[in-house]
């Protein structure tokens, strides 16, 4: 498989989209020789979904296409060369995904014929077995949870253990252990702006542009930070490197 999943599309004071990601990107479009890839743009509400597609194909080089364009949703991805699932709002993202049929058509394309899938913030979301631990609001009330499962554990984009001045509510990492206890017997992945995982064939690597490590959270259980996937080893059934 080939799989990025990344906390976050841009970075403060850089226009330039995926821009952190964009070495190892670029390196798959390459080795690939791929020429276009469909957008899944569904997660943006507030924004157009033809104008976030021309942004990705200056950054990526290739021609990007939003899904709306193919005859139906399911076709798009029968024909892609690359599949990119944008961020925005995962709840709807999500059943957006369920409602067109898609949650088979990618994890087909992904696991059977190795398509690339390239997702961030709502994208990396939906791309884990459910998408309980996203940080946006249910703004549907056709609330669905389980997703693609592309990956094995749950993962928590955008992650910040900032303590914010006058704010009395729960931490993030307060509001993932809440999760843990609920949900004892498994692992969540907190990844920083800037950074991601790449499953690259059967290994897997973290990375990060700005140098931050990834934190884990299991019931019970005290990870220490991590720089590397070193830590992930026991956990994914990958090779990590």
């Amino acid at each position: 498989m080939e799989i990025f999943l990344l906390s976050n599309g841009k970075l403060p004071n850089n226009p330039v989209w995926l821009s952190y990601a964009l070495p190892r990107i670029n390196e798959m479009i390459e080795r690939k020789n791929i020429k276009s890839a469909v957008l899944v743009p569904y997660a943006i509400l507030r924004g157009s979904h033809d104008e976030r597609a021309e942004q990705l194909s200056n950054a990526l080089g290739i021609k990007v296409t939003s899904i709306e364009h193919f005859s139906s949703p399911v076709d798009a991805i029968e024909q892609a060369e690359c599949i990119l699932v944008s961020g925005g709002n995962t709840w709807w993202l999500n059943k957006c995904l369920h409602e067109y049929g898609l949650i088979v058509a990618i994890q087909r394309a992904v696991r059977e014929r190795n398509v690339p899938y390239i997702g961030w913030s709502a994208g990396c979301n939906v791309a884990t077995p459910s998408i309980r631990t996203t940080n946006d609001m249910p703004v549907s009330n056709a609330a669905i949870m389980p997703s693609l499962g592309l990956f094995p554990l749950q993962i928590n984009p955008h992650y910040i253990d900032a303590h914010i001045s006058g704010h009395m509510g729960e931490t993030r990492d307060e509001r993932l252990q809440e999760f843990c206890v609920i949900n004892p017997h498994e692992v969540v992945v907190a990844i920083r702006e800037g950074s991601g995982l790449q499953i690259k064939g059967n290994q897997l690597h973290y990375f990060s542009g700005k140098g931050d490590g990834f934190k884990l959270f299991k019931h019970n259980q005290t990870f220490p930070e991590q720089f590397d996937t070193l830590s992930l080893k026991e956990l994914v059934p990958f090779d990590c490197q």
